[in-house]
């Protein structure tokens, strides 16, 4: 039977004869089904259409990996390469064998781990083309785990899946959401990898934190004031956010700070503040 992926979040689901009647992650207020309605693909189907699997070296330990045409949010996955194994962070709606050769010449995957339901994508197909690597979901988001496998194992507040590498659980957009803490990065400044939990935005000086962001749904000012304070106590300077080029290159930490005042003041409506 096959697994089929949702065209519009590319969350891949437990496999069925039939395409199911509904993506649930999509139904959610934080996501939508398109005008059109709900909409399905194979992997099989989707590597046919000609996407291939997209790598790029982005800093010495940490490799992009996207697909191209994108499927889904169109998010890219980050591969972090420390002593202790590869990790995983963020998944994408597809998998090919290039890409899985491509990992596999960069030492492996050991783990996987997203920032939140929305970037699930095929998960277990990446664990199963690397001997069933463990992925780790917090306990708080289990009900949207869409495709269950043995390779889950969960977990709440923080967590360390590889030396050298940490779970925060933040909350915010899902009450799941997380960040990956990556010390040894950016040179040794340390690096935030975000996902959508704190979202980098189109002006790289800021972030900014959302419960939805294609239906624009804001988040109140004391969940954002806790994310911050989560992530406050762990170095870093760089900050990755979900999609290339999404990125903090220094002073990250400070950019959180800033763009939490700017959000909470708009929210407040202390629009004349600076």
């Amino acid at each position: 039977m096959p697994a089929w992926v949702c065209r519009t979040c590319g969350v891949q689901q437990a496999p069925t004869d039939e395409p199911p009647p509904a993506c649930a992650i999509c139904a959610d207020e934080r996501q939508y089904v398109p005008p059109q309605g709900q909409r399905w693909a194979t992997v099989e189907e989707l590597q046919a259409e000609g996407r291939r699997i997209e790598v790029r070296d982005l800093e010495p330990g940490l490799t992009g990996v996207g697909a191209e045409p994108t499927i889904g949010i169109g998010q890219r996955a980050l591969l972090v390469q420390t002593p202790s194994g590869n990790f995983l962070w963020d998944c994408l709606g597809f998998i090919d064998a290039a890409g899985v050769a491509a990992l596999r010449d960069r030492g492996g995957l050991h783990g996987i781990a997203m920032s939140h339901p929305h970037f699930y994508g095929v998960c277990v197909e990446w664990s199963q083309a690397f001997g069933h690597a463990p992925i780790y979901i917090p306990e708080s988001d289990r009900r949207w785990v869409m495709r269950p496998d043995p390779a889950v194992h969960y977990w709440h507040g923080t967590h360390s899946p590889i030396a050298g590498l940490r779970l925060i659980q933040c909350g915010g957009h899902f009450e799941g959401s997380a960040v990956l803490h990556w010390p040894a990065g950016a040179d040794g400044r340390g690096a935030l990898l975000t996902g959508d939990t704190i979202t980098v935005v189109a002006d790289r000086r800021f972030v900014s934190f959302m419960r939805s962001y294609p239906n624009d749904i804001p988040l109140p000012a004391a969940t954002v004031r806790s994310i911050v304070a989560t992530v406050a106590s762990h170095r870093f300077d760089r900050v990755y956010g979900g999609w290339w080029d999404r990125v903090i290159e220094r002073d990250g930490a400070a950019a959180i700070e800033r763009s939490a005042d700017r959000y909470i003041r708009w929210l407040d409506g202390r629009v004349g503040e600076s």
